[in-house]
């Protein structure tokens, strides 16, 4: 069975837009990974299919029904042909846990994952806590909905997916695939507008380029990101990608 992805939203035109094209449009193509996305104004109430209601206690803006957003999930669980779908729900947030490269790795390992896009003021507190929904932020600003969430984290999924990406070797060479920004790449011409390429990349020293890149991805976190530096320095083992002389294909 492939990667199953099932969107709920009230923007179902908004997907798969650029999940359709380059690496994760020609992995749908191929059937790597499936898409379902279902409008929950199918559930909505009244003619008009309301899916928001006015906050109790006052507030600007509207909130997405209990009812009618639990009753959405309740169908796509259901399409699986059994009472539980194993798949995590996920509801984007901008209050929810920030997205990391480790869960998109473990999201990448499983079935797939059924995420809920939120609008408006976000949905009513008690369907997140009844469904055991997982809250995932993607940084810390305000969009107008969770479509471009969504969007955002299926990409990174998907280009792990078995087959996705044409070197297994490029998911472990980047960013965030250890707790340090990724070194600085460079390719032809070797000398552009009067700026050459490091000589130590022409060098053909493997162990030495290894270690010229460990070097400046060191650089970089450390200037750019001094979290994830910290947590380099507190780390047991030093990359594995690093130590063991791999350089990028």
């Amino acid at each position: 069975m492939s990667w199953r992805a099932d969107i709920l939203t009230i923007f179902p035109a908004m997907f798969p837009g650029p999940l359709g094209d380059s690496l994760a449009g020609k992995a749908l193509a191929d059937q790597k990974w499936r898409l379902n996305v279902t409008d929950i104004r199918d559930f909505g109430l009244g003619r008009h299919r309301s899916v928001d209601d006015t906050p109790f206690g006052g507030g600007a803006g509207m909130v997405m029904r209990a009812d009618v957003v639990d009753a959405a999930i309740g169908a796509v669980a259901a399409t699986g042909g059994k009472a539980e779908d194993d798949r995590p729900l996920i509801f984007l947030s901008p209050r929810g846990k920030p997205l990391t490269q480790a869960r998109v790795r473990e999201l990448a390992a499983g079935p797939g994952a059924i995420l809920v896009c939120g609008r408006f003021e976000g949905i009513d507190q008690r369907v997140i806590e009844a469904r055991q929904a997982e809250e995932i932020s993607i940084g810390d600003y305000i969009l107008s909905g969770g479509e471009l969430a969504a969007l955002v984290l299926l990409d990174a999924v998907i280009r792990l997916l078995p087959g996705v990406m044409g070197h297994a070797e490029s998911g472990l060479e980047e960013s965030f695939s250890a707790p340090l920004l990724e070194y600085p790449h460079y390719t032809r011409p070797a000398v552009w507008n009067g700026r050459a390429v490091p000589e130590m990349l022409t060098s053909g020293n493997h162990a030495a380029i290894a270690a010229w890149r460990l070097a400046q991805a060191e650089r970089i976190t450390q200037s750019r990101r001094p979290d994830l530096y910290n947590q380099y320095l507190d780390s047991v083992h030093a990359p594995d990608r690093f130590a063991s002389g791999a350089h990028a294909p």
